[in-house]
């Protein structure tokens, strides 16, 4: 039988201030630190899946790109996303796309750390 995947087990985003990131996602997001992380990264406890901010990889240099992870899609899933969105907008987080109804439950999409593109549906 053929070697396998069974899918994503660990999502990061490059950043260049891994401190002000990890703070935004305590702050806005909620999201609590994990008991141990590598160096030049901070891990949240996050379920399923793993999620880290940390120091770009080499040879990423995020000064020469108009907008971090464009073309990727990431969403957070949340019991409650138009409670989240009200909270982000009151604290002044850009909003890109409203929140509407989708398939997958409400939905929208705001600007995180750095300006990557992050959507929370649920709720």
């Amino acid at each position: 039988m053929p070697a396998t995947i069974d899918g994503p087990d660990f999502i990061a985003l490059q950043v260049r201030d891994v401190e002000a990131a990890a703070a935004f996602c305590e702050t806005h997001l909620g999201l609590r630190r994990a008991p141990a992380s590598p160096p030049g990264a901070v891990v949240f406890t996050t379920e399923p899946i793993a999620f880290a901010v940390r120091e770009p990889l080499p040879g990423v240099e995020l000064d020469d790109i108009a907008r971090p992870g464009l073309g990727v899609a990431l969403w957070f899933r949340t019991p409650d996303a138009q409670a989240l969105h009200d909270q982000l907008a009151a604290a002044g987080v850009p909003i890109v796309s409203p929140p509407q109804d989708s398939p997958f439950g409400r939905m929208f999409t705001f600007i995180g750390p750095e300006g990557y593109a992050l959507t929370a549906h649920g709720g």
